[in-house]
């Protein structure tokens, strides 16, 4: 993987900078809360399973917080232990008791925790907003509401949504508040969806995950804007971890990795369409399954549903689609391509499969065997929509202004300058409309994510 090797690269620096760190914490005869971490050789953190903080995938243990974690023990050389906590009381009691040395969740700090815990260094912001299903009457204001708002018994939202209401100095809406131990915070926005509750409170993380899901999901309001997110740490121990984490968060900024990271989990889902989102998961639903033996024959090593998701966003699964330029059929070729991949009918749903993954496939292999995945994957797929020799004309000016030409995050910072003739007329092939490959593997990003969610609910 491409973080991986961002990490072996660091190696070196870390060693040097965790050693530094060792000797700054305290002295030999004076324990300290790292060194007693150190010694027995594993962090305890404590979490909540959800797809932005930890989950077991088909790959083993998955999520931004988990890589996070995995990659703060890889720092100081010691085993992650994660203890995933259905009640967010119990989990912060245990830390408070020193069972567990960090709390993780992914959830905003609030001043009520503040005053409970110490924090490490601040990673990300969130915004809090109210959730309520799209065709229903739009609360403006907590005085708006028409019924309790349901939240995660102990969680950030809870705590927030409680103030916001004692804050309209009404009776009647302080008593719009109900927290349930029965469901997470994934569970509620699905309820919400399905018109099982009216409202919840959900950070912009993950609305913005749920939302691909469950398009008729809509933001009433926010309730609390930029909430900064951290990892709790027991408030009766030294600074020691504290100022390892602190120099790990550095470190992973400074190389970029943080930013691979983010981009992994949320790139490709900050923007979000409500009618492209609810055609494609109706399609998904309704119409995949017309061609979905095929995309399966012909995926070869690759997983069908990302050929199913390319192939959607080439032609919304339409075999006589048509575009602008000419080029035709699921997999959209041009006629070139089409005879490159022995492809005589480009709108014959069996041959469009066939030579639209020979050729995916075929670019793949061409991408720079160091480039590790999915960094190679969205790179193929932009060559696919461009041109390989766009691609890396987008690669060239990425290293020209000191950016990694081998990471997607950097390379698609740079496509849209193809567009631009201070730009263009410095690369060899020119002109081409890169803002719209960019699009094109973020639109595809999103329809792949869904896929596989539907796969996995057995709705395809």
């Amino acid at each position: 993987m491409q973080q991986d090797g961002y990490k072996k690269r660091l190696k070196t620096f870390l060693v040097i900078t965790f050693t530094a760190l060792l000797f700054s914490c305290g002295t030999p005869h004076v324990p300290t809360a790292l060194s007693s971490l150190l010694e027995r050789e594993s962090i305890r953190v404590g979490t909540v399973y959800g797809a932005a903080t930890y989950y077991n995938g088909a790959e083993g243990p998955q999520g931004f917080e988990y890589e996070l974690l995995a990659g703060f023990a890889d720092y100081l050389g010691v085993t992650l232990d994660v203890y995933p906590f259905y009640n967010y009381d119990e989990m912060l009691q245990q830390l408070e008791d020193g069972n567990l040395d960090i709390v993780a969740t992914g959830d905003a700090v609030t001043s009520q925790l503040m005053a409970r815990f110490d924090y490490g260094p601040r990673y990300q912001q969130v915004k809090q907003q109210l959730v309520f299903q799209a065709g229903t009457a739009r609360p403006r204001s907590m005085q708006d509401l028409e019924a309790p708002v349901v939240s995660v018994t102990g969680s950030s939202q809870s705590f927030l949504l409680y103030q916001a209401l004692e804050n309209t100095n009404s009776e009647g809406d302080k008593n719009k508040l109900v927290t349930t131990e029965d469901s997470d915070l994934e569970e509620l926005l699905q309820q919400v969806a399905l018109g099982d509750i009216s409202y919840t409170v959900a950070d912009s993380n993950r609305l913005a995950l749920q939302r691909r899901r469950y398009p008729n999901l809509a933001v009433a309001f926010t309730v609390n804007d930029a909430m900064p997110m951290a990892w709790a740490l027991p408030r009766n121990q030294d600074d020691s971890v504290k100022a390892a984490l602190i120099e790990y968060f550095g470190t992973v900024h400074q190389s970029g990795w943080f930013t691979v990271l983010e981009d992994k989990y949320f790139g490709h889902i900050r923007q979000f369409d409500y009618v492209d989102s609810r055609a494609f998961n109706a399609a998904a639903e309704h119409t995949l399954v017309q061609y979905e033996a095929l995309f399966k024959q012909y995926s070869g090593d690759l997983d069908w549903r990302l050929l199913a998701a390319m192939s959607y966003q080439e032609s919304h699964w339409e075999p006589d689609a048509v575009s602008r330029t000419g080029v035709r059929g699921l997999m959209m070729l041009t006629l070139d391509t089409a005879s490159d991949w022995n492809v005589d009918d480009r709108t014959d749903p069996e041959q469009s499969i066939r030579g639209g993954s020979r050729y995916f496939a075929s670019l793949l292999q061409r991408i720079p065997a160091r480039i590790g995945e999915p960094d190679r994957t969205w790179m193929a797929m932009a060559a696919y929509n461009i041109g390989m020799g766009h691609l890396e004309d987008a690669r060239i000016l990425t290293e020209r202004q000191g950016g990694n030409p081998d990471l997607w995050v950097d390379v698609k910072r740079r496509l849209p300058q193809l567009r631009q003739k201070k730009y263009y007329r410095t690369t060899k092939y020119g002109y081409a409309r890169g803002d719209e490959a960019l699009t094109y593997v973020e639109n595809i990003r999103r329809y792949y994510d869904s896929l596989v969610w539907l796969d996995e609910q057995g709705k395809i």
